[in-house]
């Protein structure tokens, strides 16, 4: 009886070390797991406390289990319980700080703005390839009936000659007006179209434009062409709209082909129109010239109108945050729901952005020597529109076959095209790899070996004009092949340079690459004809030869600049305040990552812990 009374006595002082075990491993467990749902911001401190779990043998001892880890109190709460226990001084979890959320107003109100990665589907970035290149494709139609607007006008001259009674360089300034005012245009309508969306202001700019061609046709003198043609070029909105509905649907690293598609139906537009323009010119008039354009500009509309959808990021989540409140999530609001009328459309705000092209135009070297290289090559265009006419006409071409001349520059831009895909494919296996550390300047290293082909083409462009029966017509055309390829190499290149160096502010940059192809193409229509009438002498054959050999002289002059920047372009970007800005922002971007890496692998450590501390016990 004795012993048995010893036996239960032992077991019951067992039930007791027992139960005290229990309720200490408990209290271990919940400090850690409250020290470990801290908020990303708390950091564990060192572990430097210990308790000693014990259990008993069978024989009724006393034996010490292994260590269990408790993180240490604070300070100031080891002086006050914190179960209502008198001496407990194990100290509480700190109350969780909620981590801001972005898009939350934090204005006292549970408002909520609609982020882009709370509603990717919704955005063009998820459209499917199939989508997305049909829509590219209208646009690429639009963006050709731009520049065959810009063009064409060259053929209608002797009509406006006949019509008006003016000189022939009075009825050219309608074509240095339009692409000049389309300069500006382009700029003007940037902004409306990033806060509208692209859709309405596109339909906008086609309408406009169309209007203005019912007026040029049926003007009752040379003024009212000119008002008409300064309005069409104004309200144009081309690339800046274009090339924005590309950033609507790819990331910068992902969108080389549709940039690519882009550029050459920009610079394929502009041969459409001497193409389609002599024949024109031989058998219609002046109306016909802008009613071709109107017929064009009509279509286009239409097509856009029914196939092409908004694509504008901020407009979509608008949209989508509206279809979330009817469905009951009330604290949802799209990125301008919230603003003013006021505050989107500021006259401070609109005219910071409409002047952001040209500051950086005037201030940044890299948009500067770009720019007038693109320019200068454009422009080179619209100054063949008058050199073709004297140099093919030594073979007796008729104005219909002239228009066969141009083929040679389309299947330039058709050869070239095909000349980007493997440098293309090739810049998307770097940026794939290592995005952030690829340098821009690897988009630039195509021209290093296809820039030179404008000044070798204008070189031999301009040696085989003599006519027969010294060169064969078809010479000057092949040569025109190779200037053709380094203008879409040109503006295909720096465009692309310029997205990747200046991010956000590429509009802007690429803003300032348009500015000085249609501004310089527009004033190479006032020159081009005085330049091959009145230089070379009084031999009408060095008329020919030595207009395009200083147009060589000066291509080779301004891709110099191509090199420099390839191999010095970090140095340029180094002090330039915008393209600072942005590796600014990538540095905190690559340092937030790192940050959530750090963040999820505490707490990884720390669900690890408690799991082999809860395993132990």
């Amino acid at each position: 009886m004795i012993g048995n009374f010893k036996t239960a006595a032992a077991n019951a002082a067992n039930d007791v070390r027992s139960k005290t075990t229990t309720t200490t491993t408990t209290t271990t467990t919940a400090a850690m797991s409250s020290e470990y749902r801290q908020s990303d911001e708390t950091i564990t401190s060192p572990i430097n406390e210990k308790t000693t779990n014990t259990n008993t043998t069978p024989e009724g001892k006393e034996k010490p289990s292994r260590l269990t880890l408790v993180p240490p109190a604070k300070p100031e709460d080891s002086q006050r319980p914190t179960n209502g226990s008198e001496g407990d001084t194990t100290a509480p979890a700190p109350a969780k700080r909620p981590r801001p959320v972005r898009g939350d107003t934090r204005d006292g109100t549970n408002r909520h703005i609609l982020q882009e990665e709370e509603a990717y589907e919704v955005l063009g970035f998820a459209w499917s390839p199939a989508k997305k290149w049909s829509v590219l494709s209208v646009i690429f139609i639009v963006q050709c009936s731009m520049n065959f607007n810009a063009s064409i006008y060259a053929n209608g001259v002797d009509f406006l000659i006949e019509k008006f009674g003016i000189s022939a360089q009075a009825a050219r300034v309608g074509q240095m007006i339009f692409l000049v005012s389309y300069a500006f245009g382009c700029e003007l309508w940037a902004p409306w179209s990033e806060e509208l969306g692209r859709r309405p202001i596109l339909q906008a700019s086609l309408f406009f434009v169309n209007v203005w061609q019912i007026l040029a046709a049926l003007a009752p003198n040379f003024g009212t062409v000119i008002v008409a043609r300064f309005l069409g070029g104004i309200s144009s909105a081309g690339g800046s709209v274009t090339l924005g509905m590309v950033a609507d649907l790819y990331d910068p690293n992902d969108q080389q082909w549709a940039v690519a598609f882009i550029v050459f139906s920009s610079v394929g537009g502009s041969v459409i129109g001497p193409i389609v323009g002599p024949f024109i010119q031989a058998h219609l008039d002046w109306g016909w010239i802008c009613w071709t354009q109107l017929i064009f500009g009509g279509f286009v509309q239409l097509l856009h109108l029914f196939t092409v959808p908004e694509s504008r990021a901020t407009v979509l989540l608008d949209r989508e945050a509206k279809r979330r409140r009817k469905a009951g999530e009330t604290h949802l609001f799209g990125p301008n729901e919230l603003k003013s009328f006021k505050e989107r459309f500021s006259f401070h705000e609109i005219l910071k952005t409409w002047v952001r092209p040209f500051e950086m135009f005037v201030r940044e070297p890299i948009v500067l020597c770009l720019s007038l290289l693109s320019g200068f090559s454009d422009a080179l265009i619209f100054t063949f529109l008058e050199a073709f006419t004297p140099v093919f006409k030594q073979w007796n071409f008729t104005t219909e076959e002239m228009a066969l001349t141009f083929v040679p520059i389309a299947i330039g831009y058709i050869l070239a095209y095909i000349i980007y895909i493997p440098p293309l494919y090739h810049q998307r296996k770097m940026l794939a790899k290592d995005p952030d550390n690829t340098p821009p300047e690897i988009r630039l290293k195509p021209l290093l070996f296809l820039a030179p082909l404008e000044a070798i083409g204008l070189f031999g462009f301009a040696w085989t004009s003599l006519g027969p029966p010294h060169t064969h017509w078809i010479a000057p055309m092949i040569f025109s092949v190779l200037v053709g390829i380094a203008n879409f190499a040109i503006y295909m290149s720096t465009i692309d340079y310029m997205i990747a160096a200046y991010g956000p502010y590429a509009a802007s940059a690429t803003g300032g690459n348009g500015l000085a192809r249609d501004f310089l193409a527009g004033v190479a229509a006032m020159y081009s004809t005085p330049f091959y009438n009145n230089i070379g002498g009084s031999s009408y054959r060095l008329h020919l030869e030595w207009p395009s050999t200083i147009l060589a002289i000066i291509a080779a002059f301004v891709t110099v600049p191509i090199y420099i920047f390839y191999y010095y372009g970090a140095w340029f970007r180094e002090r330039s305040k915008f393209a600072q800005t942005i590796a600014g922002e990538r540095k905190d971007r690559h340092v937030e990552q790192i940050e959530k890496l750090q963040t999820v692998h505490r707490e990884n450590r720390g669900l690890r812990s408690l799991s082999e501390s809860e395993s132990q016990v």
